[in-house]
């Protein structure tokens, strides 16, 4: 391998996604300045809206992520359209 070349700051670290509180680990070098205890040992922590313990395509169910209610909006906003 080159030398030079990698980063420094390639270390573990704990991604959390938010819509099922799944936790895997594994390395990265991304930044952030939160922490999360796993068994006992204390990991950076990223928050993912979505991850492959979620998304309908690794999972196979369809499943509706609103975090912003959105959805709710327009249908409120086009009920009154409904015949």
């Amino acid at each position: 391998m080159k030398a030079g070349i990698h980063p420094e700051n390639y270390r573990v670290v704990a991604f959390k996604d938010m819509s099922n509180e799944e936790v895997y680990l594994t390395k990265s070098t991304a930044d952030t300045n939160e922490t999360i205890d796993v068994d006992g040992t204390e990991y950076p922590l990223v928050k993912l809206e979505i991850s492959r313990t979620s998304h309908p395509y690794y999972t196979g169910k369809s499943k509706l992520v609103d975090t912003a209610g959105r959805i709710d909006k327009f249908k409120n906003k086009y009920a009154k359209f409904k015949k």
